[in-house]
C-alpha cells in the first residue's frame, strides 16, 4: 500500500508567484491601478483646470488694471452715505426693503432646484405644488412693484 503525501498548506505559496501576471505580461495589482488612476482621470483635470482658472483670475488684475488713484477713488463709500458721519444716523427703509426682497426671491430659487432635480419621481401633484408655490411668488411681486416698493424716487 502506498502511502499518500501530505504537503504543508504553505508549500503551494512558495511555488506560485506573489502576482499571476495578465496578457500584457503585467501583474494583475498594477492593471487593477491603473483602472483606478483613470476613474480618478476626470476629477484630477477638473482641479487642474480649476487651479488654472483661480491663478489667472488672481493674477489678471494686477496685469489688466489701470491704476491712476484720486481722492474720490481712495475715499470710502458705503451704501451711499457718508461713512464718517455718526453711526446712529437713520437709513432710508428702501435699504432694508430692499434686502427682504432680495432674500425672499433668492429662498425661490434655492426651491427650485431640488424641484428639478425630482422632478421624474414627484409626478403632477409636485408640478401643481410648485405651480402653486410659483403663483403665490408671482402675486406677491406684483403686490410689491404696485406699491412701488422697487421703486427709488
Amino acid at each position: 500500500m502506498a502511502k499518500a503525501l501530505v504537503y504543508p498548506a504553505n508549500i503551494a505559496a512558495q511555488h506560485l508567484p506573489a502576482r499571476l501576471p495578465d496578457n500584457n505580461g503585467r501583474s494583475r495589482g498594477a492593471a487593477h491601478m491603473d483602472a483606478m488612476i483613470s476613474s480618478y482621470l476626470p476629477i484630477i483635470i477638473f482641479l487642474a483646470v480649476t487651479l488654472v482658472i483661480v491663478g489667472a483670475l488672481t493674477i489678471a488684475p494686477f496685469i489688466v488694471a489701470y491704476s491712476a488713484p484720486d481722492p474720490e477713488k481712495l475715499s470710502a463709500y458705503e451704501c451711499g452715505f457718508n461713512p464718517f458721519d455718526d453711526a446712529r444716523m437713520k437709513f432710508d427703509v428702501r435699504f432694508y426693503l430692499v434686502a427682504i426682497l432680495f432674500i425672499i426671491f433668492d429662498l425661490e430659487v434655492a426651491f427650485l432646484f431640488p424641484w428639478a432635480v425630482s422632478f421624474g419621481e414627484i409626478g403632477w401633484f409636485g408640478y401643481a405644488s410648485m405651480m402653486v408655490f410659483l403663483g403665490v411668488l408671482t402675486i406677491g411681486f406684483i403686490y410689491e412693484w404696485k406699491k412701488g416698493a422697487l421703486d427709488w424716487d
